[in-house]
């Protein structure tokens, strides 16, 4: 589709501060395509070895375009914004970074692999010589200037956006975002070809890409934090052959979601040849958290899907 305006990657920031000088003034119910850079911010590449990794310098990670100026937006309001289409890089990287992550005391040593995938997103990616995964790309980092003064950290979510992961921020949902400051001041980044709930090792298979939105505006929304609608099933794309599950069950919910991850790690090193931080990153790309009981005191149950179609 044709959009009505473009912001390429190089008007990209660091932080959130609304002091930002906006790149875009749209009217709701334009569009845009915004062209993004990898989590990196460009220090990995698709010839990037572990060495690049262990070099990364973490001042210049997850850069997000914009900002983009929303006409009519008000603190109260909330912005909603559509993704239209995705347009894939074909390359992308998932890391295991020492410190970071779910089971970082299990898996201290840094690793990397680099993934070169089909642009038309109809093949999964191979995960050589073992195990593919299927793609859904998606925007992990979208959010709003917060109404604070000075730069924060793009890093952790927040009530209005930010670094939120949630893999169905895919083609065809629409995000609703809770104003702080006039216009919003929109931006986005960190797009990821394939992830799974939970983005157990802290990286997905992070992906440059252009994405196209759609730009609303809701007026006296008052919404708390964000909201999303997705246009149609969420998991449909990757369990048509069912799933592996694991648990993990105990008064902490962190510490089960630890249990049912390790041993969904120990049941695919059992089951195939792959290393135990092969198993982990592969994980988190495909496989699920999901809390499947928080009532039944003093114990909850935390359970992993791991789809069987990833290693055939």
């Amino acid at each position: 589709m044709s959009c009505n305006h473009t912001i390429h990657k190089h008007n990209h920031h660091l932080g959130w501060d609304n002091s930002i000088e906006p790149v875009l003034s749209v009217t709701p119910g334009e569009t845009i395509a915004v062209e993004t850079i990898d989590a990196s911010g460009g220090q990995l590449h698709a010839m990037a070895t572990l060495d690049d990794l262990k070099s990364l310098d973490f001042d210049n990670v997850n850069p997000v375009t914009g900002p983009i100026w929303v006409d009519g937006a008000e603190p109260g309001d909330a912005v909603a914004i559509t993704f239209n289409e995705f347009h894939a890089s074909g390359w992308g990287w998932t890391a295991n970074i020492p410190g970071f992550g779910l089971l970082a005391d299990d898996f201290p040593d840094a690793a990397l692999h680099v993934w070169n995938y089909d642009t038309g997103l109809a093949k999964p990616a191979v995960f050589s010589p073992f195990g593919q995964v299927a793609l859904k790309p998606f925007v992990g980092t979208i959010g709003l200037a917060l109404s604070e003064p000075g730069h924060h950290s793009v890093v952790p979510p927040r009530r209005v956006g930010g670094n939120l992961d949630i893999r169905d921020n895919c083609q065809g949902t629409t995000l609703y975002l809770p104003v702080e400051v006039a216009g919003g001041l929109l931006s986005l980044g960190d797009t990821h070809a394939a992830q799974g709930d939970g983005e157990i090792c802290g990286t997905a298979i992070e992906s440059p890409m252009e994405v196209e939105i759609k730009v609303d505006l809701i007026k006296n929304a008052r919404f708390a934090f964000p909201r999303l609608e997705t246009s149609g099933p969420v998991t449909n794309h990757i369990d048509q052959q069912g799933y592996r599950v694991t648990t993990g069950v105990g008064p902490d919910l962190m510490q089960s979601a630890r249990d049912a991850v390790r041993q969904m790690i120990d049941w695919i090193c059992a089951t195939a040849k792959v290393s135990p931080v092969e198993a982990y990153m592969l994980c988190s790309v495909a496989g699920d958290l999901r809390i499947s009981e928080i009532v039944d005191m003093p114990n909850w149950v935390v359970s992993f899907y791991f789809p069987k179609s990833v290693l055939g």
